[in-house]
């Protein structure tokens, strides 16, 4: 009996402790044939309440996986490599384009192809350890919704505000 209670608390607290971080919303961008570098973009939330960072991050689809960060400066784009993410206390931190995200270097069995899963290991500073599998998606379709502008109606317009569509 003393096992049994003894063997449910710990089950009872490996729940518990294992649901203070979450990855949600995560995916690897597709890639083209002859490209060799991808990123992963996803949304970590942490329930806990301490802040925490993401420490480091691995996966055997790529010869090195690296957390970026990515800026706008003088209307110059750049990408930096960060040691550490940190997540605020019973908030999230969204890993997108353009801010946070994680870069895949030298992709081993190119190209990721829509639809495949690839794992992605994440270690944090509370000591949690997350394997994810990730989807490969293709981020056109969501910039394929802002390319409508071809279709707008522009009869409204003076000839010399009209817009040239090529």
């Amino acid at each position: 009996m003393f096992k049994k209670i003894v063997f449910s608390l710990s089950l009872l607290s490996s729940v518990l402790y294992a649901s203070s971080v979450e990855i949600k919303n995560a995916y690897i961008r597709a890639t083209p044939p002859m490209v060799p570098n991808s990123a992963a973009f996803l949304t970590i939330v942490n329930h806990s309440k301490n802040d925490i960072t993401l420490d480091s991050i691995s996966s055997s689809v790529a010869k090195s996986v690296e957390m970026h960060n990515s800026s706008m400066k003088d209307g110059i784009m750049s990408m930096k490599k960060v040691n550490k993410i940190v997540i605020k206390a019973n908030s999230f931190t969204r890993l997108k384009p353009g801010s946070f995200h994680i870069m895949l270097f030298g992709i081993k069995n190119k190209p990721l192809k829509l639809g495949d899963f690839h794992e992605i290991n994440f270690s944090f500073s509370n000591g949690e350890r997350i394997t994810s599998s990730l989807e490969v998606k293709s981020v056109m379709k969501g910039m394929m919704k802002h390319s409508k502008m071809k279709k707008m109606d522009h009869s409204k317009m003076k000839n010399e505000d009209k817009m040239k569509h090529h």
